[in-house]
């Protein structure tokens, strides 16, 4: 048995959840509401507080199912009880981002601005930018995401990061925070030359 998958789900007690014909799943709680299909062979068996993920067999198919499902009903759950969130940190001199109007704008090193639009489960909790002392040069800004569906926000994220990856030589870019890149050296040996 899957451990992840054999684990119950616990609901707390604001939150309803429908499970209909398919598995077709309503998760209601104080943060709004989400609906997905998950997989109609693995079998979810409602208890008082909490439900469970049963598989129908040990094929290979259903045991890779298995898990899944548990941790999409578990994400749903705790989506629309805490929510999820996402930080992006932009490496760079001169790097901004500001919010106009339902979308973000961010100068990344191009000759343009670049726009993206705001999803409607997304909301911005935060823009904090630095200047360069208090960021020792290279931290420049710092944006915080905020949304009840974790895999929309995780997608979301990846496009931003996605508009200017972080480079292995200088550092420069958009990432995550906690993410380590890997740095690599120059060209060996340049600096002597004239």
């Amino acid at each position: 048995m899957s451990r992840i998958g054999r684990a119950p789900i616990a609901v707390p007690p604001n939150v309803q959840v429908e499970i209909g014909e398919q598995n077709y799943v309503k998760v209601r709680g104080p943060r709004g509401e989400l609906a997905r299909q998950l997989p109609p062979a693995m079998a979810l068996e409602r208890a008082d507080a909490s439900i469970a993920v049963r598989r129908p067999n040990d094929a290979r198919e259903h045991r890779a199912l298995h898990g899944l499902t548990r941790t999409l009903l578990a994400n749903m759950v705790a989506g629309v009880t805490t929510g999820f969130t996402k930080v992006l940190e932009l490496y760079g001199v001169g790097y901004r981002v500001q919010q106009q109007e339902g979308k973000l704008v961010f100068q990344l090193g191009y000759s343009h601005p670049i726009e993206k639009v705001l999803l409607s489960g997304i909301k911005v909790l935060g823009i904090e930018t630095f200047t360069p002392t208090q960021a020792n040069g290279w931290f420049s800004a710092r944006l915080t995401l905020e949304g009840i569906d974790k895999e929309q926000l995780g997608q979301f994220a990846a496009e931003i990061r996605r508009l200017r990856r972080p480079d292995p030589y200088k550092g420069k870019g958009v990432r995550y925070r906690g993410e380590v890149v890997r740095r690599k050296a120059g060209k060996a040996g340049k600096a002597g030359k004239k």
